[in-house]
């Protein structure tokens, strides 16, 4: 899909004065974890024998797409949202316990968007370095979001080291736990506060908790 990029009128925006305190008075940026109820999504997926991960990827994108907040970023000194974002993630190399960047270019059908990750895996999987796709530079609107496999963690915090305006969010998930005969999966997303609040993430994360108990809804559609 084509993806446009849409200039925010600083003038109209109802953020206009928040984003301002957040990016130029207090410049502030924050980050929550939570644990995820994901005992419906993987028996379903494990069933139909679908690999959790690009589910996991497809599901977050998608949500954060509903939410123009989640989508904001600078391009060439100009104020704007992207149309959507699209999943930038990390393969991990068994052989030398390395990690690749990839991307899988978001779909609205996981169907469609599943069967684009595998042939990536396929073509891309075993390339070593920084991009595992070296032909290209991740597109414009892609923001991150991965998994941690190995580690059941409380919270995460991703921290920045570069001095420039970023607005995306980034999402990481952790390692599933058992409790009380439910699959629990910790999931942190860091925002920037001068274009996210509370209330946006509210409606993500229960969104996104909704989603997870209704997989036959959108992981089968054609």
């Amino acid at each position: 899909m084509e993806v446009k990029f849409n200039p925010i009128d600083m003038q109209t925006w109802p953020r206009g004065q928040i984003y301002y305190y957040f990016s130029k008075i207090a410049p502030t940026g924050y980050s929550l974890t939570v644990d995820l109820d994901v005992t419906i999504m993987k028996s379903v997926l494990r069933e139909r024998n679908i690999k959790f991960f690009p589910a996991y990827l497809w599901l977050t994108t998608k949500l954060l797409n509903r939410q123009i907040e989640f989508k904001v970023a600078m391009v060439d000194e100009v104020l704007g949202y992207w149309d959507f974002l699209t999943p930038l993630y990390a393969t991990f190399h068994e052989d030398d316990k390395t990690i690749s960047l990839m991307w899988t270019e978001y779909n609205d059908s996981f169907p469609a968007f599943y069967k684009r990750y595998l042939e990536n895996q396929q073509k891309y999987g075993t390339n070593h370095g920084i991009l595992a796709q070296p032909a290209c530079l991740p597109p414009a609107n892609c923001y991150t979001v991965s998994a941690i496999p190995w580690v059941d963690f409380k919270h995460f915090s991703l921290h920045g080291y570069e001095n420039k305006p970023y607005y995306l969010p980034t999402v990481e998930a952790g390692k599933f736990h058992e409790n009380n005969n439910k699959t629990l999966m910790p999931l942190s997303i860091t925002v920037h506060h001068a274009t996210t609040d509370g209330w946006h993430i509210k409606n993500f994360l229960e969104e996104l908790q909704h989603e997870m108990n209704n997989p036959e809804v959108w992981a089968f559609e054609q």
